[in-house]
């Protein structure tokens, strides 16, 4: 059985990574990005570019998005030369990136009405498990569309989770980001804190790490505010995000998140203060400076 063909948009680290992966498994690929580097070199491996979303949806069988943000993504399905005015009926689009899932549910709606299906399929791990088709996928949808696309999702994740109906996936992503990067604040002022107090930070770091709060994150946040190591990859302005989607998510749920709106506010200071591109455990240095 040939392979289907797949439009992918979102050259990142992680997209690009993605696409390479797929190029090296034998798939043909139309690329679309603003940035021209990203583009070519995908172009020299093989594929080719689009020049519009409706473009790339004409020519694909999958339709695959890593983009930053929900606006975005809107942008990209519902453009004037967007996704939606040229995709084919039984065609499949597929949303890597972290998305709102009241967004995600809408444009599936839209899509389903042209007889398109669609996934949610938020990843975690990273950019090097994506080169080597390693990721964790969280993907939700109709299981029938979901079984459409899951042999190309397991070219490119080591686990592939069916989660439920079309907005799970980004469901379960939000909390699971709300839940990490919440303990990397917690830790992180934990250390702040210590240092005010005069208080060893290597010898805080190897009291709590005895106890049933050692976790990879307390790791992180220890490497970057004891041995100023900074090897988290992901930044404050993305988890900023993140938190701000998980309150709006659990906003349409009609409840509220004390915890996420205390979490929320230091990243959104921290952003503020002009460290949006460090990595999250460096928010200590914010903590640290932090008066009343």
């Amino acid at each position: 059985m040939s392979k289907p063909t797949i439009g992918f948009i979102g050259l990142g680290l992680m997209g690009g990574n993605m696409v390479e992966n797929l190029q090296n498994r034998g798939y043909e690929l139309t690329v679309m990005d603003l940035n021209k580097d990203a583009v070519d070199a995908c172009v020299d491996r093989g594929a080719k570019a689009a020049s519009s979303a409706k473009q790339l949806a004409e020519s694909s069988d999958i339709v695959m998005l890593c983009l930053t943000t929900s606006a975005i993504v809107e942008k990209v399905v519902y453009g004037d030369e967007g996704i939606l005015t040229g995709i084919k009926e039984g065609s499949v689009l597929v949303d890597f990136g972290t998305s709102i899932p009241a967004s995600t549910r809408k444009i599936g709606a839209d899509l389903a009405a042209k007889g398109v299906g669609m996934i949610d399929a938020p990843l975690g791990r990273t950019p090097a498990h994506a080169k080597d088709g390693l990721l964790n996928i969280m993907a939700s949808g109709d299981i029938d569309t979901f079984n459409k696309v899951k042999p190309v999702l397991e070219e490119q994740g080591e686990n592939v989770f069916h989660l439920g109906a079309l907005g799970a996936g980004h469901t379960t992503k939000l909390i699971n980001n709300f839940m990490g990067m919440t303990t990397v604040c917690a830790m992180s002022q934990a250390f702040a804190v210590a240092d005010r107090a005069g208080v060893d930070r290597q010898q805080l770091f190897d009291i709590m790490s005895t106890g049933p709060s050692n976790s990879p994150f307390m790791q992180f946040c220890k490497n970057y505010a004891v041995d100023d190591v900074s090897d988290l990859g992901f930044s404050i302005a993305n988890a900023n995000k993140d938190l701000g989607y998980f309150l709006q998510m659990v906003e349409d749920l009609g409840t509220r998140s004390e915890i996420a709106e205390g979490s929320s506010a230091n990243l959104q200071a921290a952003f503020d203060a002009g460290m949006g591109n460090g990595n999250v455990p460096e928010i200590f240095d914010y903590f640290r400076t932090l008066n009343k």
